[in-house]
């Protein structure tokens, strides 16, 4: 994966990994699409995964979606939207305890290379601020008029 944001010059924002579905918020640093980042890491996995299992086809059903973030607002949300997945979807009781995601890395609890840390600092003012500001979400479930195709 790292071999690909290198190349395609890429930074991952923020991931979150689930059973039947994944996020990735990646910022595009210059003049490659961000959105061939799935397509070379899947298409990898893809072709390992048949070639290991002697299968053949797709793995992924359908394609992958790609928005295009506009504002500061809408990521800030976005942000807070990914990490909280595992506990909005019911699959644990607290972000901490979910290991697929770079929520950790985020508020300091793991040392990890998937992290923009002056994204983080640019963004929210500390890191007791971010988990303020997913927790609200956890409570609330208010998102923008704008993430609304994330309620589907």
């Amino acid at each position: 994966m790292k071999k690909y944001l290198l190349e395609l010059n890429l930074s991952i924002i923020v991931y979150c990994l689930m059973p039947n579905h994944y996020h990735f918020l990646v910022q595009q640093n210059g003049e490659h699409d961000a959105g061939l980042f799935p397509q070379r890491v899947f298409n990898s996995y893809t072709k390992a995964y048949n070639k290991r299992y002697d299968h053949s086809g797709t793995l992924f059903e359908g394609r992958y979606k790609a928005k295009h973030v506009h504002n500061d607002k809408y990521l800030r949300h976005l942000c807070r939207y990914i990490h909280a997945n595992p506990v909005k979807d019911g699959l644990v009781e607290y972000l901490e305890q979910w290991p697929y995601s770079n929520y950790l890395e985020w508020i300091g609890l793991r040392r990890g290379t998937l992290v923009d840390r002056s994204f983080i600092a640019d963004m929210f003012t500390n890191t007791a601020s971010y988990e303020e500001f997913v927790q609200d979400f956890l409570l609330m479930r208010d998102l923008p008029d704008e993430l609304g195709y994330l309620r589907e």
